[in-house]
């Protein structure tokens, strides 16, 4: 029933961090799938929205993250963060690595709630970025924005900066992107309201 699907995210762990398909957890649990380039911030926003310190590990250099970490909300749902992409310094070998497990893991037959695409809110997104919300505006049922690191710009330039994401990704007007600061905490609020509404439905 609608409004009855309430976590407790102090309940939330490390499920598993996996390479291939043989390690994913077993079907049964909505995922939330948090992307985005490399040093985006979505260790720091998995973080901020579970009100933990440490959950998903923090790195200062770019490419750090090379696997799936599947994180288990109150063994109600699971929050999936895949690695960053669009690291330059790493070889070819491993950037093709990098998108035959992503590859696998997106084209598998997951229980898909949502799709986090996260976008630096101080840059135009890449191409990259693009070719991530093409794929997810075919395949996935649906899709919320962040734009990560919030704090960073005055009003002004954030939505200048809201603007610019919107047309270069092509958003219609009617699809919501979420400011986020983990530094100031806000946005905090808005995202887990679109979560909840998801988990509402199960």
């Amino acid at each position: 029933m609608a409004g009855d699907f309430n976590m407790n995210i102090n309940n939330a762990r490390i499920e598993i961090s996996a390479v291939e398909k043989a390690q994913y957890p077993e079907v049964g649990k909505p995922e939330f799938v948090f992307m985005g380039k490399s040093n985006v911030g979505k260790s720091s926003i998995i973080n901020y929205i579970l009100n933990r310190k440490s959950l998903a590990r923090v790195s200062s250099k770019p490419g750090k993250t090379r696997l799936i970490n599947f994180y288990n909300i109150d063994d109600k749902a699971y929050f999936v963060d895949l690695p960053g992409y669009g690291y330059a310094k790493v070889s070819k070998t491993e950037r093709d690595s990098w998108s035959e497990m992503v590859d696998n893991y997106l084209y598998d037959s997951r229980d898909f709630k949502l799709f986090l695409l996260i976008i630096d809110i101080r840059h135009t997104p890449s191409e990259m970025d693009l070719a991530m919300m093409k794929w997810i505006k075919s395949y996935a049922s649906d899709y919320v924005v962040i734009a990560s690191k919030a704090d960073q710009l005055n009003i002004i330039q954030k939505q200048q900066s809201l603007d610019n994401i919107r047309q270069f990704l092509d958003l219609p007007n009617n699809k919501r992107i979420i400011p986020i600061s983990a530094m100031k905490k806000t946005g905090r609020d808005e995202l887990w309201e679109i979560i909840q509404q998801k988990l509402d439905k199960e």
